[in-house]
């Protein structure tokens, strides 16, 4: 743990002063993530002010994702604090990148946008979903059986996930999200202000019983993903399904936000609680994965009051999703040949992911991914795994970035891992948990 007293100097006379100081330090870089700040009293004692002052600077600090408290291990800089972004690391030259999570451009179609957008008086605050694509959305929704009478659009998952935490909840308020899950989501929210409580999650998506212990422990929103979950590739079963709608029932004020986000490639059958009949509820699909990740498009199914919460405040922000854009993604939409190398990208992934699950299995090594992009292997040692596969020319992503208090483990994107290379990587993958146990005693 590195001590912030060697790297930045807190200053304030106020709670309001001590945290603009810390924030400042965070934006700057004279706090770095992981950093350890001076515990409340000595603080207090350094900048000539009371413990409660530097308390309820603290307190705001954390509501706003900046520092978190980690027991007996004190108040840190968060990994991920909402004032400074985290890029992905860049890949070193001459490694085979496995860590992204993006699809392979192979199956993305060419991004043709309308040659000619007549131009309009005004804004487009009136009406802010072109119909065309408004159709379109109902449609992709209902065929999977989602209840589509209220449909509206987003700038992607992400945008649209905060808008609706944002509106439904407050800072403080706890939101049930899976464990492993997806990373930027697990950033996304501190960042709000919110508390995660993590919920289990196997091969069919969240586990019921501890999906009912967050509940009980007063959690307000749950997110979650039917398929394609990130980074463990589970689905939702019907079974399962209907498991966690039965233990949803019972909490009927939590909102239920389902990422969609694989629902042309995820390689499963729909098993949704956007289908279930639940009060609060909300599916999210995007485009990303399938006609391409510069499309930031978002098509949202949900309740009546969730729509007007949602629309609400974008109406007082962005006011809609770009025209252009929407034209763009309902050519892309209604093209049968766009529709046909999307089906075709589905049935690879499906066979890239089997692959490596199966060259891996042949070395004894036990790994998941039965829906999406990517398979999930758990290990022993991330790091030791992560730097042994670099040196035999693979990137892959640790899997500390995915989880909160799940067990170990890598996340490999097989999107464009050709079968016959996946079992070169598997090799290489069982020659680096042979350097590794050999290194730490295993």
């Amino acid at each position: 743990m590195r001590y912030v007293a060697a790297q930045y100097v807190i200053e304030g006379a106020t709670a309001k002063g001590i945290a603009a100081s810390v924030e400042r330090g965070v934006a700057e870089g004279g706090l770095g993530p992981g950093d350890a700040l001076p515990p409340v009293r000595r603080l207090a004692d350094d900048l000539g002010v009371s413990p409660g002052t530097v308390a309820t600077a603290y307190k705001d600090l954390r509501q706003r994702g900046l520092i978190v408290t980690r027991g007996r291990g004190g108040t840190v800089v968060a990994d991920v604090p909402s004032v400074a972004s985290r890029r992905p690391p860049r890949v070193p030259a001459g490694l085979v990148d496995l860590a992204g999570g993006h699809p392979d451009p192979a199956f993305l179609p060419v991004l043709r946008p309308p040659s000619a957008v007549v131009p309009a008086y005004g804004s487009h605050r009136a009406a802010p979903r072109l119909p065309a694509l408004e159709a379109l959305t109902r449609e992709w929704f209902e065929r999977d059986g989602v209840p589509a009478e209220h449909v509206t659009f987003a700038h992607g998952a992400l945008d649209c996930i905060a808008r609706l935490l944002s509106t439904e909840l407050r800072p403080g308020d706890a939101v049930a999200v899976e464990d492993p899950g997806f990373h930027h989501l697990l950033d996304l929210v501190p960042a709000l202000g919110l508390r995660m409580v993590p919920v289990a999650v196997d091969g069919e998506g969240l586990v019921p019983e501890s999906l009912r212990t967050a509940l009980r422990g007063g959690v307000r929103a749950v997110v979650c993903s039917p398929r394609g979950q990130c980074p463990t590739g589970a689905f939702f079963t019907r079974s399962r399904r209907d498991e966690l709608a039965a233990v949803l029932r019972e909490f009927p004020e939590a909102l239920v936000v389902e990422d969609d986000h694989n629902a042309e490639v995820g390689g499963s059958a729909a098993y949704t609680l956007g289908a279930a009949g639940l009060d609060r509820w909300a599916q999210v699909r995007t485009v990303s994965k399938h006609l391409g990740i510069d499309l930031r498009w978002a098509g949202v199914a949900c309740d009546a009051v969730t729509q007007a919460r949602h629309d609400g405040r974008m109406l007082m922000t962005s006011g809609w999703v770009s025209h252009v854009l929407q034209e763009t993604v309902t050519s892309l939409l209604a093209d049968g040949d766009v529709r046909e190398l999307v089906a075709t990208g589905e049935a690879a992934y499906a066979e890239r992911r089997t692959a490596l699950i199966g060259a891996l299995g042949a070395h004894g090594i036990r790994a998941v991914g039965a829906s999406g992009l990517n398979v999930w292997v758990p290990v022993r040692d991330e790091s030791a795994v992560v730097n042994g596969l670099r040196t035999q020319g693979w990137w892959v992503a640790a899997g500390a970035r995915f989880r909160i208090a799940a067990p170990p483990a890598v996340r490999i994107t097989t999107a464009a891992l050709a079968p016959a290379d996946a079992v070169r990587l598997a090799a290489d993958f069982a020659g680096v948990l042979g350097d590794s146990q050999a290194t730490y005693g295993g």
